[in-house]
């Protein structure tokens, strides 16, 4: 196979199919480092800017991964500069609201207190039909129900009910909840998970003196799938861990 006004010629097809998959794999790896470097977003939580720049870098690292012949870079340096304008249209809107909401626009009220805001509505191009399944999915089948309804800037929607239509919580009947903080897996398939002793803020040895205390002896038969505790707890090790081993 020939390449019209590359250095390279009579490239079988098997050395062609090789270098796909070499620049598919580097492309690959690219992208996830660009979408990475542009931050953690489902796709339902993106903004309008972060959305398209993530559907023109999916279609430009594609080119060069069909077309061998279009330099790798081709596909590499149009990526990079689209995520370096997403990282400093980013940091452009922390510092100024009024370009946000040019780009991202603004979040709109569109029920108060159980009444539908039309002006509203039209505005956003929604109809009654859209916005009453957006509140199905809450789980309120009433719009009366509604104090606020507020369509954000990535197209979802915030529900505020009715004081006498929210659950009510420990503090409205004056009890007091024992709080176990937060509860992680600090140990699993035999690995101590480094990133959930940040989390309990606790340390190596806190995690032996535990296994310890169990009789856990860290051999190579012996595999622990699961640990976990709480955070902050005081009590005595023996009472603030799950072990789980096979």
């Amino acid at each position: 196979m020939r390449y019209i006004g590359s250095n390279y010629a009579n490239i079988s097809n098997g050395d062609v199919m090789i270098i796909s998959i070499i620049r598919t794999i580097l492309l690959y790896a690219f992208v996830i480092l660009a979408v990475r470097l542009m931050g953690k977003r489902q796709i339902s939580d993106m903004q309008p800017s972060e959305l398209v720049i993530t559907m023109i870098v999916s279609d430009i690292a594609s080119i060069p991964m069909q077309n061998t012949s279009q330099p790798l870079l081709s596909g590499v340096i149009p990526v990079a500069i689209l995520v370096a304008l997403e990282i400093t249209a980013s940091v452009i809107m922390m510092k100024w609201s009024g370009f946000r909401s040019l780009v991202c626009g603004k979040p709109v009220i569109v029920i108060k207190d159980g009444k539908i805001l039309q002006s509203a509505m039209k505005k956003l191009r929604l109809t009654t039909e859209d916005l009453s399944v957006q509140l199905r999915q809450q789980g309120i089948f009433s719009i009366e129900d509604v104090q606020y309804c507020i369509v954000e800037t990535n197209g979802e929607v915030s529900v505020l009910e009715k004081p006498d239509k929210r659950q009510p919580s420990a503090e409205d009947f004056g009890l007091k909840i024992k709080d176990n903080k937060i509860e992680t897996v600090v140990v699993s398939n035999g690995k101590i998970l480094q990133n959930s002793l940040n989390l309990c803020e606790k340390e190596k040895d806190y995690v032996k003196k535990i296994l310890e205390k169990k009789n856990i002896k860290q051999k190579i038969n012996t595999r622990i799938n699961m640990m976990r505790f709480y955070n902050g707890t005081k009590q005595d090790i023996n009472g603030n861990c799950k072990v789980t081993k096979s």
